[in-house]
Order: structure tokens, then C-alpha cells, then sequence
């Protein structure tokens, strides 16, 4: 281990923190000194807060100033030179804006702000901000209409963001209570104005929009001055607001107050006695409705039964209805002329069909051969194919076929003959030159 240096042998100083040991350290005045030099070396700069503090002792103000959102403080001092300058005296709970240049005051090491300048911020300037904050908000599209959910008619649960014992908490249940007796509420109590305002109101928000029984949300405040509703402005809020899955109803102050929370709610009531009356029905108002709606139906009901019972009457004393037999006796007559028609015609029919089968009755018999036999003619067969060219049977159409002494079958209108030929004649040749005449005692010939 290495020993300290002694008395004869002097130490020498690090030049930098990192060379620092805890057998060689810097003298706090060293360390002192460098840092505040390292202060100093800051810039001026304008910040903004509220005054937790004002004391003013020989012509100089000690002030202390605190963030607007959360909680952080720095002490500012204003010494007697400029605070002669200044158009008003700080008061606590005041907005302003100061000029600060951080410093070191070695003696205690108490880090401070010296204020060269300091101005309030006027209600114009809050306005003003708020507005170019609003209009930042709206050109990203978070006040657009078709991000707004629709509210349910009737919610089983109501979840309730406001102060604690507050005149909007009882204005929001008294009034809900009022037009709906069974209306049920999850209330949670936040601050609702100050540093802690809008981390609570957050916290609150989150933990009622995860809750899968609340149906909608309210988040109300009483009226107040604008600072008091900063708060309702801040760009978190708003952005919380804005990705609920959740619809939240914004209720903050009176009509004229407008924080831009009431710009990203899915509903914007003027107050919280608004609002009650928004997120529930009345139920005198809806017994009205459906004893209005009961009596609007059983008169539709008793003109319809009325319109049918005439329509029923109507129809009752048509002739079809009064004596329905007319109409079979129509039926009926419309009947028997067409079995009538269908009668005649058949009769017609059959007429025609008996005339037309005797004209071919009488034809076919014209044409028959016994027809033929009749009228005196005779056919001549050869009955055992004893001619030259006819077969036996065959019916002898050339004289020249048949050889003489033949013999053949004879056929008139009345029975047959049999028939020796005796000679034959072509078709050239006069039948009556030749033929010889039988006799008495001989069998007659044919040619």
C-alpha cells in the first residue's frame, strides 16, 4: 500500500477529476471553484412557472419558482437593480417568465438562478398559447369527427374522474341519480388543478378505460380561473385522452370555459350538470316515450283491424260472396255448352268419317277383281303348269304361253270352268278368221 506523501515531500494537485484518488484528492475549494465556473459558463435563458414563494428583504426579491406540470422547483433571486425596473411586484401564485443565469454561491453551495428580467405571464399569453398548441393538436387530426365513439344509450357503469368532495362530483351523481335511479358509478378522486393535476387525472383515466365494465367516462371540474384549468390543456392529457378505447365525456367549468380537453372528448358537456344529463336517460322522459309509442301503435292497430273489418264487408257483399252458387251455375251452363260443342262435333265427326269410308268402300270394290267378274269378265289360270312359259297358277296374260291342248282353269263372277285350248292366237291376229264354232257333243275351247 502506497504510504502518504509526508510533510517534506509536497503533494501534487490532479489536474483532472478522473486523476482524483482518495490518497490524492482535490481541496473542496478547487472542486468548488471549478464547478462554478462551470455554472456560469450556462447561458441566460427565459423559463416559465408559478411563484411557490416570494420574500423581498432589503429591496431584493428571493423567489422560488415551480414547473407548471410537475414538481420541480429552482430558487431565483432578483436583486434591488432590476427589481426597480419591474412593472409589478412578484406575488405568489403568479405566472411568469424570467431571464435567469444559474450561479454557484460558494459559501454554501447553494445553486441558484439571478434573474435579470422578469415578466408576468398575462391572461393574452396563456390564450394565445393555448390556442397554437390547439391548433397543432387539430392539424394532427385528434379532434377529428370520425375519431368521436358514439356513446352508449343506456351504461351499466359509469366511470367518474373528478375532485374529492367537490361540487361537480355531487352536481355529476345527484343529477345522473335523478334520471336514472340504477345508474352505477366508478368514481376515482384526483387533484384537479395544480402540479399533480394532470399525472393523476392520467392515472385515473388509464385505470377506468382497462376496466372491461365501464362504458364511458367523465372527467369533471367546477369552473375556476384559466390558470386553475391548465391543466385540462396539457398535450399529455390530451394525447391520453385521445387513445382510449373508452368514450370520455369532457366536463370542465362553466359554458365559457373551453380547455382543449373539450376538443378531443368524444362528447363536450358546458358543465357537469350537462353532462349528467347526457350520459344517461331520463326515465321519466323514456316512460313518456313508450307510452306515447303504445298508444301511437294501438291506434295503427284499431285503424288497420278498422280498414280490414270494411275491406271484409265489402267483399262480403259482392255477388260472388252473397250467392256463391251463382257462380257454379255458370260454371255449370259454361259446362254443358261445351260438352254440347264437344258432342256435335263428334257426331260431325263420326259422319264424315262413315261418308268418307263409304266412298272408299264403294271404290275399293269397284277395283276388286271380283268387281271385274261381274261385268262378265273371266280369269283364265293355268292350274298344272302345263304351258310352255306359265307356271302352275299363274294367270294367263299371253295366248302365245299357253301350247294348244292345254289344259286351263276358267274363273267368272260365279264359279269356275275348266277349258281345253284348241288353238291360239297372237295379238295380230282377227280371233274370229280362224275360229271354228264347236259342236254340240264337243267340250268347249278357249283362245
Amino acid at each position: 500500500m502506497e504510504q502518504p506523501p509526508t510533510a517534506e515531500e509536497p503533494r501534487s494537485m490532479p489536474a483532472t477529476a478522473a486523476e482524483t484518488t482518495p490518497e490524492n484528492p482535490w481541496p473542496l475549494k478547487h472542486f468548488a471553484q471549478i464547478l462554478k465556473a462551470h455554472v456560469e459558463r450556462a447561458p441566460e435563458t427565459w423559463i416559465e412557472g408559478q411563484l411557490l414563494e416570494a420574500n423581498i428583504r432589503n429591496g431584493h426579491a428571493y423567489l422560488t419558482m415551480r414547473d407548471v406540470d410537475v414538481e420541480n422547483s429552482l430558487s431565483v433571486t432578483v436583486w434591488r437593480s432590476t427589481l426597480s425596473r419591474l412593472d409589478a411586484t412578484p406575488e405568489v401564485g403568479s405566472r411568469v417568465v424570467a431571464k435567469v443565469k444559474p450561479n454557484l454561491w460558494l459559501k454554501t453551495g447553494r445553486l441558484s438562478m439571478n434573474a435579470s428580467d422578469l415578466r408576468p405571464v398575462g391572461l393574452g399569453d396563456l390564450l394565445a398559447r393555448l390556442e397554437r398548441l390547439r391548433q397543432a393538436l387539430g392539424a394532427e387530426g385528434l379532434f377529428d369527427a370520425d375519431r368521436k365513439q358514439k356513446l352508449p344509450l343506456l351504461p351499466s357503469r359509469i366511470g367518474l374522474i373528478t375532485g374529492r368532495d367537490s361540487d361537480a362530483e355531487k352536481d355529476v351523481v345527484r343529477n345522473a341519480t335523478l334520471r336514472w335511479p340504477g345508474v352505477v358509478f366508478e368514481i376515482r378522486n384526483t387533484a384537479v388543478q395544480g402540479v399533480n393535476a394532470v399525472g393523476e387525472v392520467m392515472a385515473a383515466l388509464a385505470e377506468l378505460d382497462a376496466d372491461p365494465e365501464v362504458d364511458v367516462i367523465v372527467i369533471a371540474r367546477g369552473g375556476g380561473a384559466l390558470e386553475d384549468l391548465l391543466p385540462f390543456s396539457s398535450e399529455e392529457l390530451v394525447r391520453a385522452v385521445s387513445q382510449t378505447t373508452t368514450p370520455v365525456v369532457s366536463a370542465i367549468g362553466h359554458e365559457a370555459d373551453r380547455p382543449i380537453l373539450d376538443d378531443v372528448a368524444d362528447l363536450r358537456a358546458s358543465t357537469p350538470t350537462d353532462a349528467a344529463k347526457r350520459i344517461v336517460p331520463d326515465v321519466a322522459e323514456e316512460k313518456q316515450g313508450i307510452a306515447q309509442a303504445r298508444l301511437r301503435l294501438n291506434r295503427a292497430i284499431e285503424h288497420l283491424l278498422d280498414r280490414e273489418s270494411e275491406r271484409v264487408a265489402a267483399l262480403r257483399t259482392r255477388p260472388v260472396l252473397a250467392a256463391p252458387e251463382s257462380m257454379l251455375d255458370s260454371r255449370r251452363e259454361d259446362l254443358d255448352r261445351l260438352v254440347e260443342r264437344s258432342l256435335s262435333a263428334t257426331r260431325a265427326a263420326l259422319s264424315r268419317g262413315e261418308a268418307e269410308i263409304r266412298h272408299l268402300r264403294a271404290q275399293v270394290r269397284s277395283l276388286s277383281p271380283q268387281q271385274t267378274l261381274d261385268r262378265g269378265y273371266a280369269i283364265v289360270q293355268v292350274p298344272d303348269g302345263s304351258g310352255r312359259d306359265a307356271q302352275s297358277g299363274d294367270v294367263v296374260r299371253d295366248a302365245t304361253s299357253v301350247p294348244v291342248g292345254a289344259d286351263l282353269l276358267v274363273r267368272v263372277a260365279h264359279g269356275s270352268l275348266d277349258a281345253t285350248v284348241t288353238a291360239t292366237h297372237g295379238s295380230n291376229t282377227d280371233p274370229h278368221a280362224e275360229q271354228t264354232p264347236p259342236t254340240q257333243n264337243q267340250p268347249g275351247r278357249t283362245s
